[in-house]
């Protein structure tokens, strides 16, 4: 069963497989853009390069870690099942005023050949208890106001609609299990 875990060398070659599916406007979900660098496909094919874009990605989820004044400290876990990269979902740990109008605390992208398989679901789902442990209760998950599929990802993980602002739904999702 696809699992949320830490970024992992285990899944390079997936990794760059999932790249190839996405369509330019999606490449940013590859999070491939680090504090201080950003990775092309040709970089991250480099094992090493790899490995130093799986360390960017960690580091900002710790909070020592020194962010633009712009960016706020995220964790991002990949869902994968065995070697295969299934997707990406990042937490970020605190709202900016723009996060809380557009972006919200939680965002992700299943790679197009996992598509219409649940995995947004269960993504959205297993990465509750990480939010709650980040000390956010409830989250703050958005989708754009014609986006019938995150829409229903997002109900189904139990979120509510507060409203629309600038074509984004926004919904609450309450991480704590009663």
């Amino acid at each position: 069963m696809p699992t949320l875990v830490e970024p992992t060398l285990a899944v390079h070659r997936s990794f760059l497989e999932a790249w190839d599916e996405l369509e330019p406007h999606e490449e940013r979900w590859m999070g491939a853009a680090g504090l201080n660098d950003q990775w092309t496909r040709a970089e991250a094919e480099d094992p090493e390069q790899f490995a130093q874009l799986i360390d960017a990605i960690l580091a900002e989820a710790d909070e020592e870690t020194e962010m633009p004044s712009d960016l706020v400290h995220q964790t991002v876990l990949w869902f994968v099942e065995a070697d295969q990269w299934l997707g990406r979902l990042s937490i970020r740990h605190r709202l900016t005023p723009a996060l809380l109008e557009l972006g919200g605390h939680i965002g992700y992208v299943v790679r197009p050949s996992a598509r219409r398989k649940g995995y947004a679901t269960q993504m959205l789902v297993q990465s509750l208890p990480f939010a709650a442990r980040l000390g956010i209760d409830p989250a703050l998950v958005t989708c754009d106001g014609d986006n019938e599929p995150s829409r229903k990802v997002i109900q189904a993980a139990g979120g509510e609609l507060e409203d629309e602002r600038h074509g984004k739904l926004r919904f609450w999702v309450p991480t704590r299990v009663s």
